[in-house]
């Protein structure tokens, strides 16, 4: 009997997970639905596929929407965060279990007794961050802990970079993600983290320059700015008693420095419109934010007001977007200086056809054993084929489409709304991955914590 997958929305990161999916067509006995609003944009790799079908679906369209539902055995949803609970709400009713690659949120989290009652599995959080990084940290702490380790530290970092063969601009950045999320980054609250057993905290406005450093065998050094709440893992990945937790975004050494200049001129800030947008210079749009003066160009203003020499790589990397540029016109109408500002990176920021991404991503454990102290450091780096199979659909797409297998196949068959941190759900997860490439290298290496005079004894 074929099982139905009901994939709803089909953007950036769904490439490898469709793929996926209709490589197993045949030998699972699959029919995979698409249901997206644009179904005449899939490729004809896709559409062409005897065990693909495509739906045009408006996921506001009630009827429509419980409709395709009704039919399938799992749903897939690749819809923004927040529309999750809409399609949840229709799993639930109808009986159908739920994969998403987004946090869980309050409203999804409040099902949980009702998808139990039912026996449904809504996983969540089961792409690559979140997801991966939850995978592969928890299988290190469930060893640890095996052996009778009690784990003090633990920090984790995921970035989506660009691959060296295609970094060709100054700031060693493309967009591979959707690029809001990029702008907005570290906004809506302080970043709260544990070092050392006390709490730290970084304001919006200063998170930029509080930058972690990390080195990469074979890749060389990164940096790390923190993510806004480090601390809501510490029941999750029961490190309660942890001495350091901190989670952070990992970019090319110098991009949060120069980053930092949009958040000191407030071209980050999306609590506004300016009303004359439309049609404005990007050189216009950069002198709203810079004091007037009768004599002093923008320029002159830009340099004196954020104190950059005319020779300093960081004046290169702004001139390289073309910030001054009388005839580049914004062509959103009252737009936020966060959507204006995105409009801009995106045109020099964007992958081209033939770029490749690269998802970087780096744990570091540290434990005592035995009354000695030891550290796990373990690191991924995958790098993408072109502008479609990125790197970071990949690592989003495939512990999505593997999930939704196994969960097909009632391998993982525990019911309720959760995330993949059990070992019944990573180990399978975790390993099939290895197949595809995505894989941890782990090295053991002195515990310093955060003293660099501490010698383990």
């Amino acid at each position: 009997m074929t099982r139905k997958i009901l994939v709803i929305g089909a953007g950036k990161s769904t490439s490898y997970l469709i793929d996926y999916l209709l490589s197993k067509a045949q030998s699972e006995k699959l029919q995979l639905i698409i249901g997206d609003l644009r179904p005449d944009l899939l490729p004809d790799t896709f559409t062409s596929h005897p065990a693909c079908q495509t739906l045009k679906l408006d996921i506001f369209n009630d009827e429509d929407r419980k409709a395709a539902i009704a039919t399938a055995d799992i749903v897939v949803s690749m819809v923004p965060a927040h529309f999750h609970i809409i399609l949840a709400k229709d799993c639930l009713a109808l009986g159908k279990h739920l994969v998403t690659a987004s946090y869980v949120s309050d409203e999804l989290k409040a099902l949980d007794k009702e998808v139990k009652e039912k026996g449904l599995v809504f996983m969540n959080e089961i792409g690559l961050d979140p997801g991966i990084d939850h995978m592969s940290a928890m299988q290190v702490l469930d060893s640890i802990r095996e052996k009778g380790g009690k784990v003090l530290l633990f920090e984790s970092f995921t970035g989506g970079l660009v691959a060296p063969e295609s970094d060709n601009n100054l700031w060693n950045y493309k967009f591979t993600w959707n690029p809001r999320n990029v702008v907005v980054a570290g906004q809506g609250g302080t970043a709260k983290f544990l070092q050392e057993g006390t709490y730290k905290y970084i304001p919006y406005h200063k998170l930029f320059r509080r930058t972690e450093f990390l080195n990469v065998e074979g890749y060389g050094k990164f940096e790390a700015y923190a993510n806004r709440d480090s601390l809501k893992y510490r029941e999750v990945y029961g490190l309660d008693n942890a001495l350091t937790l901190y989670r952070g975004t990992i970019r090319k050494i110098g991009f949060s420095k120069a980053w930092n200049i949009f958040v000191q001129l407030g071209m980050t800030d999306d609590s506004y419109t300016i009303e004359n947008s439309k049609g404005m210079s990007y050189r216009s749009f950069v002198n709203l934010f810079l004091p007037y003066s009768p004599t002093d160009s923008v320029e002159l203003k830009m340099r004196h007001y954020l104190k950059i020499d005319q020779d300093d790589i960081m004046w290169e990397k702004l001139m390289e977007l073309d910030l001054f540029d009388r005839n580049k016109k914004i062509t959103l109408s009252n737009a936020s200086p966060a959507q204006i500002l995105q409009e801009i990176l995106e045109n020099s920021w964007t992958l081209r056809e033939e770029d490749k991404d690269m998802i970087v991503m780096y744990h570091k454990f540290g434990y005592e054993l035995n009354g000695k102290k030891e550290q796990i450091d373990a690191h991924m780096v995958v790098t993408g084929k072109d502008r479609i199979y990125t790197a970071m659909a990949k690592t989003v797409g495939l512990p999505v489409a593997i999930a939704t297998l196994l969960i097909l196949n009632r391998k993982i068959n525990t019911p309720g709304v959760q995330i993949p941190i059990t070992p019944a759900v990573y180990q399978p997860i975790l390993e099939e991955l290895k197949s595809h490439g995505i894989l941890f290298k782990e090295q053991h290496t002195p515990y310093l914590g955060y003293n660099p005079d501490f010698v383990a004894s």
